[in-house]
């Protein structure tokens, strides 16, 4: 895998240099993708499979046409037919684009998207020029947030964690949600439990009822959560790493962290997370847990 990745890493190099595509430049239009593509897309998503692990995950889950992807995939083909690039439209967009043309033609597709974007995420400067080319570079997003990429492999550095690590509970989801809804508050302004508390709270319970939420208790008190967003058999990406005001500073994100991906290297080859780059001290609990930081990512909030 990491040989792919290093080779791909270049590819993504070589994109950022390449020339900017006018919006108006003629090519060919994306199409929605069906159920019938479904092994051509996750093979062409498989050649970055950290990069691409949510687009993925969505797929196994809940199949390419559902609403519960909040959006819809678009594909782009070359003349050849090839796919050059995937895009899932909507609610959060995530763009896969190997070359200007595929990247203009996705940013296109977006223009009149089903299901209105809140945000959209890419590596390198992707997701910039997605935006440009989507807006004609008439506006701005609300928010630019430059993330790290974090990556845990074996191997792996293990912390030693006296905490008990657990799936949550359904009589966790409130306590979850909160901590989750903290995360997103700080990471982007908006608070997902007010904004949308109803279709929010079903998203966690379900991934409560996935097992892929995890908790650490001291007492009746959560001192430490996780998520696994997205899984494939290549990687799991985590996120909402919550460890509440009181119990920050002692070591708990660490351990906890460590223990957790301990685990779950034993079914994956590769844990990744995003963090914004200013957030150093949650770096340092990452770094310590055992995490490599391997790359960048931009999210624009629209």
């Amino acid at each position: 895998m990491y040989s792919q990745l290093k080779t791909h890493k270049h590819a993504i190099r070589e994109l950022r240099l390449a020339a900017p595509i006018s919006a108006a430049a003629t090519v060919q239009p994306a199409q929605a993708l069906t159920a019938a593509d479904t092994q051509e897309v996750l093979s062409f998503l498989r050649i970055r499979p950290v990069h691409t692990i949510v687009m993925t995950s969505l797929i196994l889950d809940n199949g390419i046409e559902s609403e519960l992807n909040r959006g819809t995939f678009f594909g782009y083909r070359n003349t050849k037919g090839e796919l050059e690039g995937v895009a899932l439209i909507g609610h959060s967009t995530l763009v896969e684009a190997r070359s200007d043309e595929a990247l203009a033609s996705l940013a296109a597709a977006a223009r009149k998207p089903s299901v209105p974007i809140h945000m959209i995420m890419s590596g390198g400067d992707t997701a910039e020029r997605f935006y440009d080319l989507m807006t004609d570079g008439r506006s701005e997003p609300r928010l630019k947030c430059e993330e790290a990429l974090f990556e845990a492999s074996f191997p792996y550095l293990v912390r030693e964690c006296t905490w008990k690590l657990e799936n949550a509970t359904m009589a966790d989801l409130l306590s979850v949600a909160e901590a989750q809804a903290e995360v997103a508050f700080i990471e982007c302004g908006v608070d997902p439990m007010a904004r949308d508390r109803e279709g929010f709270l079903k998203r966690v319970a379900r991934r409560i009822e996935q097992n892929r939420v995890f908790v650490v208790r001291d007492g009746d008190k959560m001192v430490f959560k996780a998520d696994i967003i997205s899984e494939t058999e290549d990687a799991a990406y985590l996120e909402g790493i919550y460890v509440p005001p009181d119990y920050r500073g002692r070591g708990v994100a660490a351990e906890c962290l460590s223990r957790l991906t301990l685990q779950l290297l034993d079914r994956v080859d590769n844990i990744c997370l995003l963090s914004n780059v200013d957030f150093g001290y949650a770096h340092k609990s990452f770094e310590k847990a055992g995490y490599r930081r391997t790359d960048q990512c931009v999210t624009l909030f629209v």
